[in-house]
């Protein structure tokens, strides 16, 4: 039977974009289920008491950060690229209707994908049905679905859930009471995950 790994994303984050490159595979190899859990960053940072300013608005940390993420990027084999804007609030939610349909996998991919390697822009209405579109999803569902209470409820929820389990960031991969935090992580949940194959 399969285990479980959470892995706590919010789409607008770089090093969460690098991360899902490896993870799915790499759980798919000891036998472990990924379950995704949108958070959004900021929102999270504060209920964990980090009130810090964001990462764009220190200059010296943010050309380090951009650089780092060139090299990952470089890595991996894979383009690198700010998307458009940072408003992910509904592209975040529309993780938990990809969910209910079976397609959170594909349209995870599919989003980080567009975001960080082609720069789109996360709250463009044909960006949304295009992602819909790809991950084999209904657009028109969808864009009913993140305008609508039921997601703003759904996603509240999956906050605040995060925060009660300790979710301070993204990405942060989780299993049993094992917490990694970070894409130069991936070692030490590999290692774990092979100590505790399914």
């Amino acid at each position: 039977m399969a285990r479980n790994l959470d892995f706590y994303i919010d789409l607008i984050s770089p090093f969460s974009y690098l991360c899902n490159l490896k993870l799915p595979e790499l759980a798919e190899r000891y036998g472990y289920g990924i379950t995704y859990h949108p958070i959004d960053i900021p929102t999270a940072k504060l209920a964990a008491g980090n009130y810090g300013p964001s990462n764009m608005k220190v200059p010296a940390k943010i050309k380090a950060l951009g650089q780092d993420l060139q090299r990952w990027a470089d890595h991996y084999g894979v383009p690198f690229k700010f998307p458009k804007g940072f408003n992910g609030w509904r592209m975040n939610s529309g993780i938990l209707y990809a969910q209910q349909h079976g397609r959170a996998r594909a349209y995870v991919d599919r989003a980080y994908w567009l975001l960080w390697a082609e720069g789109a822009d996360p709250n463009d209405d044909a960006v949304l049905r295009g992602l819909a579109k790809d991950a084999g999803l209904d657009g028109d569902a969808l864009l009913a679905y993140v305008a609508s209470r039921d997601a703003d409820k759904a996603f509240q929820q999956c906050r605040v859930a995060a925060h009660a389990r300790g979710v301070y960031g993204a990405p942060i991969m989780m299993v049993d009471e094992q917490i990694w935090w970070g894409n130069d992580r991936l070692m030490f949940v590999e290692d774990y995950l092979k100590k505790h194959a399914a």
